[in-house]
């Protein structure tokens, strides 16, 4: 049996803003943004990733404190590239530490406005083998005409 990983929450403390700076400035596809009088909840998704970030606030996500999740892992294929756009967009990003040569040791990092922080690993591979495979129009899944 599969086990995925498809959402993690993620405790902010103004919902808009986190939408601005997750989709806005580090790219991340807004997949839904729902709201009524009862509740705001929207989820995002890193290009590539089979795993989204939820954010809002019900209840069990009002259960951490804005700020308090340490060190979520982002993979690209290439650190410097995804450093650099981040910081075209106005992220401040750490610089990149290579803590070998070996493939997975390069690394940075970032954090958002309510100091959550993301840790960036450069996996070349990657850049060929991408764990969700994508089509030619951007779509995810199987039985993709490629």
């Amino acid at each position: 049996m599969d086990w995925t990983l498809e959402v993690v929450i993620l405790p902010v403390s103004d919902i808009d803003a986190a939408i601005a700076f997750y989709r806005d400035k580090v790219g991340f596809e807004l997949d839904h943004d729902s709201r009524n009088e009862h509740m705001h909840v929207a989820q995002l998704t890193p290009r590539g990733s089979g795993c989204s970030i939820v954010i809002g606030d019900l209840p069990s996500q009002r259960e951490m404190a804005p700020g308090s999740m340490r060190n979520l892992q982002l993979v690209v294929s290439d650190a410097e590239a995804a450093r650099q756009e981040l910081l075209d967009r106005g992220v401040e990003a750490s610089e990149i530490t290579v803590f070998d040569e070996r493939e997975g040791r390069t690394f940075f990092g970032f954090s958002d406005p309510d100091g959550n922080t993301w840790a960036v690993q450069q996996l070349k591979v990657r850049a060929d083998k991408p764990l969700i495979p994508v089509d030619h129009r951007g779509r995810f899944g199987e039985g993709m005409d490629l």
